[in-house]
């Protein structure tokens, strides 16, 4: 053989071993959401106003939205308030503290029938997925 020719068979011989190492690799776990208190509602605010209030949705139609992130009492929270009067009492609160996050949400809204679609929106957001229900 001529050492051109050898070298060309080294060279495939290495690429086919490298190849087969990389497929026997498994690939990388996707990367977690953050659970701490403000990633958490951060995520969560971002979906209900997606989601509630900007898709048009009938149920949050004469509600809107008023995000609280910056607490200093450690706990973000949003809020849920009518759409015509938005310094009256909210009609809905979710809050998050700690890491992991601790999630609370009450208020009239949670009494009524669209409190299931609420707590599996704000579950699932919180979990770290997106798009609406």
């Amino acid at each position: 053989m001529r050492p051109h020719a050898l070298s060309k068979a080294v060279c495939a011989a290495a690429l086919a071993a490298a190849a087969s190492l990389t497929a026997c690799q498994s690939t990388p776990p996707a990367p977690k959401a953050n659970t701490a208190a403000l990633p958490t509602m951060e995520r969560i605010a971002l979906g209900a106003n997606g989601c509630w209030f900007k898709s048009g949705d009938a149920a949050f139609k004469t509600y809107r939205l008023a995000p609280e992130l910056n607490s200093f009492s450690g706990k973000p929270r949003i809020l849920v308030v009518p759409r015509r009067s938005p310094e009256s009492r909210p009609l809905l609160v979710v809050q998050a503290e700690g890491n992991p996050a601790r999630l609370s949400a009450f208020g009239p809204l949670m009494d009524e029938p669209v409190s299931a679609r609420i707590a599996s929106d704000v579950k699932r957001w919180a979990a770290g997925a997106t798009g609406c229900s």
